[in-house]
């Protein structure tokens, strides 16, 4: 679930679809060729037969939703990869030397809280992303990209959060290190006391 997650967060990063913007309606914008679809890093003018894109490469020009979108959309994407990493080390088949269970569910709750990093940014971005661009421009619909963050972010929250809810430590029996003695129950770990030879003292104690 937090790699389907980041993977959304990502595919949103470098998709321009976020939202679609016309002052009229869609079959009249299509005429006019007014219908825009509009993401973080270009503006898109869509029609009929024509299907071209302006890049937003004044940086210091850009509103501030847009550029506070570029920043944690390219946080949460690049914070995934050290989180989906330290989860792949953690898996019950991966053992790195002779490292107890501990140490995996330490890894464990750091990637989840990695995880719920990259959600929240994915959050931020596309709640305050369509809120910016609908009170500049005017806002119509919502497109493909804004819900696959939508759906990523859904995802990496989820995900992290079972990961460190779920990967606390749990009590000594529940794991062992390698160093720990295990006893039976006839023998209790203790070696067989020698035979007494006054039976009739050992009768009486």
């Amino acid at each position: 679930m937090s790699c389907l997650g980041w993977l959304g967060i990502i595919i949103a990063t470098s998709t321009n679809d976020w939202v679609t913007m016309c002052k009229y309606g869609l079959s009249t914008c299509k005429k006019m060729d007014e219908l825009e679809a509009k993401g973080p890093w270009a503006e898109c003018v869509i029609s009929t037969a024509l299907y071209h894109c302006v890049f937003l490469t004044q940086i210091l020009d850009l509103p501030a939703y847009i550029q506070t979108t570029r920043a944690l959309m390219i946080t949460g994407s690049i914070l995934g990869l050290p989180a989906v990493g330290m989860l792949l080390m953690s898996m019950p088949c991966i053992n790195l030397g002779n490292e107890p269970q501990s140490s995996k569910n330490k890894r464990t709750i750091l990637g989840g809280v990695l995880i719920l990093i990259v959600a929240l940014c994915g959050m931020v971005s596309t709640v305050w992303f369509p809120i910016g661009a609908h009170q500049e421009q005017g806002l119509m619909s919502f497109g493909f990209s804004l819900y696959t963050g939508w759906v990523g972010t859904i995802f990496s929250l989820l995900g992290g959060c079972f990961l460190t809810c779920c990967s606390s430590e749990s009590s000594p029996r529940a794991y062992q290190d390698n160093n720990r003695f295990y006893y039976s129950k006839q023998g209790g770990g203790n070696a067989p006391a020698a035979p007494s030879t006054n039976h009739a003292k050992s009768a009486h104690v």
